[in-house]
């Protein structure tokens, strides 16, 4: 039996942080940072049958074209990744009545559709990229055990070596192969640097010293064996990735360019690009 400590449910039965029910969410489920842009998601849905929120947790379950859909605000980094994750997972493989794990483990597909900025200066603002590969610049794996595929190793590697004055390990997450055949078709495509937060992380100064202020410089530098690059800079997806192949998920990020600090500009229609990345993931649902 699980502990209540460890498995927090509210008085209603619902879980702690999310405030759902098992039954709630949908076996495909939306990410979005912002807990604004989930009725920009849900508003395609043809019904919505739940709608429950807690903090930045706000939750809409629905049919599009006859599919049950979910989608979750997260709130911005993989702290609170973290916390999704783990009870999306709870909700779906624990039995609530009796707090013991289910005979049969089930898995959920989740697309992250979420903001980013380019690292390469060939990416323009506009674009929308599916994340093949996060690297996470962030400590949360190092409180998990979890097994790397090879190609994740040798990639953790050549960035441990590039980014040699680091005083942490960056560690890799995959997409889903099925959702990156699934949603990608159309897209650019790359590999995403997931930053802990948005200033010093992210390599920005306004009154703060940072400790590598050439982050963004040798991001930019970074090439793999096979010449690939870092292409863009997010706060989740790395922590996304990393945790839903731990728990037997299928993940995917969808990020919307909108903001260049390589050519100081930011996407005149952020809003339009924004919907076109949500409208392009609905239509392959």
């Amino acid at each position: 039996m699980i502990a209540d400590t460890e498995l927090i449910l509210n008085a209603d039965g619902s879980i702690y942080h999310l405030n759902l029910r098992p039954g709630d969410l949908a076996d495909t489920i939306i990410f979005v940072g912002d807990q604004e842009r989930v009725p920009l998601v849900s508003k395609y849905f043809d019904t919505i049958e739940v709608k429950k929120g807690k903090r930045e947790f706000i939750t809409h379950t629905g049919m599009l074209r006859g599919k049950r859909i979910s989608v979750i605000s997260t709130g911005i980094g993989t702290d609170n990744i973290n916390i999704v994750l783990n009870e999306i997972d709870a909700l779906i493989n624990v039995d609530f009545e009796t707090k013991t794990l289910k005979k049969e483990m089930r898995s959920v597909d989740i697309i992250r559709i979420g903001t980013s900025g380019p690292i390469q200066g060939n990416l323009p603002v506009g674009t929308v990229l599916a994340s093949e590969f996060a690297i996470g610049f962030d400590t949360l794996m190092q409180f998990y055990v979890k097994s790397y595929a090879k190609e994740e190793i040798e990639l953790a590697a050549a960035v441990t070596k590039h980014f040699s004055n680091l005083s942490f390990h960056p560690y890799i997450g995959t997409a889903s192969p099925r959702l990156m055949a699934q949603f990608s078709g159309g897209l650019s495509k790359g590999i995403t640097m997931t930053a802990p937060g948005f200033y010093g992380p992210q390599g920005r100064s306004v009154r703060s010293h940072n400790m590598y202020p050439d982050l963004i410089q040798k991001a930019n530098s970074f090439r793999t064996k096979k010449k690939q690059c870092i292409t863009n800079l997010e706060m989740e997806t790395a922590g996304i990735y990393a945790l839903a192949n731990m728990l037997g998920h299928h993940a995917l990020s969808i990020n919307a360019i909108l903001a260049s600090r390589l050519h100081e500009e930011f996407c005149p229609n952020p809003s339009e690009v924004i919907d076109a990345a949500i409208r392009h993931v609905l239509e392959r649902i």
